[in-house]
């Protein structure tokens, strides 16, 4: 077994287990900030961990950071489908749930199953999904405040009004940001131009769908970037029972974009990887899980 490094992400901190090909374990907590990224790393040294795979669970955006500061470094990351890591930890029959216990599940995880390595996203993904994530948070603040107002006192309308016409300049501004940062990358231009020839897709989907699939390829066919997208039906079935439709795995793509762009991700996940229409798209699948009628 290789020497693993199992972490346990939190908003403030990170619970370390450095896992010695012995199966012996050493456990540290450090805070979850550039500080502590670097006391992680001198930790390491100290324990002659540099270079162990390190493990974490993909849980949001809290372990984005240090991900992204240990594969900068040159270390092997592996960021993990929580699920995975759930179903294995039911597997070994581990009943105790704290953060030290699970950051030494992902360490054993690491050791026994060596996941696949995570390529980090290159510095224009991650500034355009930042930019991207910004946009989403101020559109839903914008309609929060616009549902607010035709209940709100007369004494409070004006405070409301002008509230929402600040998010209103914001957001355009974000919007002009996350433009100049796609006309500024000759890649990013050349993708949006593509994208921007299917129906469906436009200014804000495509930035959305670039901000997650841009970058180095990931996928071996389609039907990983269908299931990536959420877009895979999820099946569900015991004997001669049918659970009801099949529900569609994940939800993010649907926050971020409307039904139509949905069914047109999903049609174009079913073509070979980089055959993308120029002009007119092709029907809907007859079992695109998001059709409301069959093409």
């Amino acid at each position: 077994m290789t020497l693993t490094l199992g972490i346990d992400v939190a908003k403030a901190k990170l619970d370390l287990a450095l896992r010695r090909p012995d199966g012996r374990i050493r456990s540290k907590v450090v805070a979850n900030t550039d500080a502590g990224f670097a006391e992680l790393q001198a930790w390491l040294a100290r324990q002659d961990g540099i270079g162990a795979h390190v493990g974490l669970e993909a849980t949001g955006t809290d372990g984005e950071a240090v991900a992204e500061a240990l594969a900068d470094a040159g270390d092997p990351v592996s960021v993990v489908n929580p699920a995975r890591i759930k179903a294995y930890g039911a597997a070994r029959q581990v009943r105790t749930k704290t953060d030290a216990v699970d950051a030494r599940l992902i360490a054993d995880f690491c050791a026994n199953q060596c996941p696949l390595l995570w390529t980090p996203p290159p510095p224009a993904q991650r500034e355009l999904r930042a930019l991207v994530a910004r946009r989403d948070a101020l559109v839903v603040m914008r309609t929060q405040e616009q549902n607010r107002l035709p209940v709100a006192h007369a004494s409070v309308r004006p405070g409301i009004e002008a509230l929402i016409a600040h998010l209103d300049e914001v957001i355009a501004e974000v919007e002009a940001a996350i433009r100049q940062r796609i006309d500024d990358d000759p890649d990013l231009k050349t993708q949006r131009r593509l994208l921007d020839s299917i129906p469906g897709l436009g200014d804000h989907t495509i930035p959305v769908l670039w901000s997650f699939y841009g970058g180095p390829p990931r996928f071996d066919d389609a039907r990983q970037a269908a299931a990536f997208a959420g877009l895979d039906p999820r099946q569900h079935e015991s004997g001669s029972t049918a659970c009801g439709a099949s529900p569609a795995s994940r939800k993010w793509v649907m926050r971020g974009c409307a039904r139509p762009f949905t069914c047109r991700l999903w049609s174009l996940c079913t073509r070979p990887l980089g055959a993308v229409p120029s002009g007119i798209a092709s029907p809907l699948p007859a079992r695109c899980p998001w059709s409301s009628s069959a093409p």
